[in-house]
């Protein structure tokens, strides 16, 4: 296992800690890797751009509020929430698991701010800047399976 992997996963499970609903003391690890599939998720496999988008490139995401313009189950993937996001000159669909929004639910016409970081984007609540959702860049997300040893 590299030492890069290693601070990858501490990296990720502080992340999680820190955005998880007040953990139990006697949270065990698999509760700590269980709660963070349920806050993070590929940016490949969450973040799609949308036909109407007017940017010309390929990113489909920059840093800046969005107001979340319908918010619907996400075709194909039973238990994840499909919010339609809607930027300056960008628009963009966020599929996440519902029980990132357990805590609070967005509806259309609620802001969300989205932050670059440097293992992807964080999701949050643009009024009290908690995060709700992490989309790590792919090289992050695979480096971060389990693997069997």
């Amino acid at each position: 296992m590299s030492m890069q992997y290693l601070r990858r996963a501490a990296a990720l499970t502080a992340l999680a800690a820190a955005i998880a609903s007040p953990a139990h003391a006697g949270s065990s690890a698999s509760s700590a890797s269980s709660a963070g599939s349920d806050i993070s998720g590929s940016v490949s496999d969450s973040i799609t751009g949308s036909s109407k988008s007017s940017s010309g490139d390929d990113k489909k995401v920059a840093a800046g509020q969005y107001r979340v313009i319908d918010v619907a189950e996400a075709p194909g993937k039973p238990g994840s929430t499909r919010l339609k996001l809607q930027g300056q000159g960008n628009e963009f669909f966020l599929d996440l698991p519902k029980a990132a929004l357990a805590d609070r639910a967005l509806q259309a016409g609620s802001l969300v701010q989205v932050n670059e970081r440097a293992y992807g984007y964080e999701f949050a609540y643009a009024d009290t800047r908690q995060a709700f959702f992490l989309a790590l860049d792919d090289a992050w997300q695979r480096e971060l399976r389990s693997h069997a040893i």
